[in-house]
């Protein structure tokens, strides 16, 4: 019998008239149904895989139904059948694990009632389970920035958001890869679900592995529980694998056959599992290279890497270096009661640093410099603390842009460069540029003509 596993309700009824009139009404009520009469015909049907929920006689010729509820709620939620019932039954088998009780005949609108309820309890479950342990949900930062390379981040998201395809992100620590992952979620017909995010390079490989494929009962020591993993309990919604370059042979291998397949095993576990989920990976490293090194799997890579987004680091994209700034300063969690600005020369240190740390780093910059200025409006370059070499407003003096400019946009910012340097101070700036106040006047002010 061919089934669709995770998808199918399993009817275990040894009356062959209510068992076929079961699947009936769940089929008319839009679920996938099969019937079976017996726990031997079950384990034959689904030798492998878990049904969505199953409907359990409490008395079959080859086992007792209450006998075998603890075992098979593991798996998914089981409804109990009988026509003996009574309150001690019902709850015994509640305590046992089963997600309802219904007694013989069973109406269909009550069957629908207990059907739908114990499938939007079980996914809740695992959802407020996998949440307390996993790193974090969809939220966080918004992706901020104008340059030329940042809108072309933009048109790539959208272009493969609705796609529904794997992607990789690369690019250097700190730039926000994240974010970008995030926003490719947001604008995807899967925005509705949830968006997870694990770091691959932060967890030991055993834990790894369970935190992304779950665990049975027994599977370890210390697995004193069944455990869902992230790629489960994220079905219909996106996971993102940070660093997907630091996982082991053995978990790249499982990846391989969850991409090619869309089935897994939990660890310790002999059922395959199904999952709907979108992958997106990001990475620091040139995974190519790790390719021909025999560091990475080929196969893997090339299903990774159907669509590559590359994020440019903060010093390749310089116009967005004040706007970003700006952003973590008016978002800041504390002292929202004073309005916080940065002095010019500050802008102007934030514009010469070279940014190691990308935008990872520009933030614990900006959040340091709220803290050392206290109660002060200004936040000057030194509270910043940035290295001499490099953060100094009288050090490198940065005309680069992330496109070729036009003439008048060079002199325009030099002129702009110049101001911040003086702290808008003309006279000083015009004695810098070795040119008169009234021509600093004249070049910031170009539509109006002396008289």
């Amino acid at each position: 019998m061919t089934v669709t596993p995770a998808r199918t309700i399993l009817v275990i009824e040894d009356d062959t008239t209510l068992n076929r009139l079961l699947v009936g009404q769940l089929k008319r009520l839009g679920f996938e149904a099969v019937g079976v009469r017996s726990m031997a015909e079950a384990e034959t049907t689904f030798p492998n895989d878990e049904p969505l929920l199953i409907l359990l006689d409490h008395r079959l010729p080859d086992s007792s139904g209450m006998d075998a509820v603890e075992r098979l709620s593991e798996h998914c939620p089981v409804i109990i059948l009988t026509a003996y019932g009574s309150i001690d039954q019902a709850v015994q088998a509640v305590q046992a694990g089963a997600s309802d009780y219904l007694i013989k005949p069973v109406s269909p609108s009550r069957l629908e009632l207990a059907v739908k309820r114990a499938i939007e309890t079980a996914t809740m479950r695992r959802k407020i389970e996998l949440l307390e342990t996993q790193v974090k949900g969809k939220s966080g930062p918004r992706m901020v920035g104008q340059s030329q390379a940042f809108l072309k981040i933009k048109e790539l998201v959208s272009l493969v958001a609705k796609a529904d395809t794997t992607v990789l992100i690369e690019g250097e620590s700190g730039v926000g890869k994240e974010l970008v992952a995030g926003s490719v979620h947001a604008e995807s017909e899967r925005r509705a679900n949830q968006f997870f995010t694990i770091d691959c390079a932060t967890l030991q490989e055993n834990l790894l592995e369970s935190e992304l494929f779950g665990h049975e009962r027994g599977a370890f020591t210390g697995a004193d529980r069944k455990k869902e993993g992230l790629i489960e309990v994220a079905d219909g919604g996106t996971v993102f694998l940070d660093e997907i370059g630091e996982i082991s042979p053995s978990i790249q291998a499982k990846l391989l056959r969850v991409l090619e397949t869309g089935r897994f095993r939990r660890l310790g576990g002999t059922r395959d599992l199904s999952a709907n989920v979108r992958f997106i990976a990001a990475t620091n490293r040139d995974l190519a290279d790790h390719v021909k090194e025999g560091k990475f799997r080929g196969d893997l890579y090339y299903r990774l890497s159907a669509f590559v987004i590359k994020v440019p680091s903060l010093r390749d994209r310089r116009g967005d270096i004040l706007l970003i700034a700006h952003h973590f300063l008016e978002s800041r969690p504390f002292m929202r009661n004073l309005k916080k600005q940065f002095h010019p020369s500050a802008e102007q240190a934030l514009l010469s640093y070279d940014w190691p740390g990308n935008i990872r780093e520009l933030k614990n910059v900006v959040e340091r410099g709220l803290l050392m200025s206290g109660g002060a409006i200004m936040i000057q370059p030194h509270h910043l603390s940035l290295p001499e070499t490099q953060g100094s407003s009288r050090g490198v003096f940065d005309l680069r842009f992330d496109h070729e400019p036009t003439l008048d946009e060079l002199r325009a910012t030099y002129l702009k460069r110049m101001l911040e340097i003086h702290g808008g101070n003309k006279a000083k700036a015009a004695k810098a540029m070795g040119i008169s106040e009234r021509n600093i006047y004249r070049l910031t002010n170009p539509d109006k003509t002396d008289k």
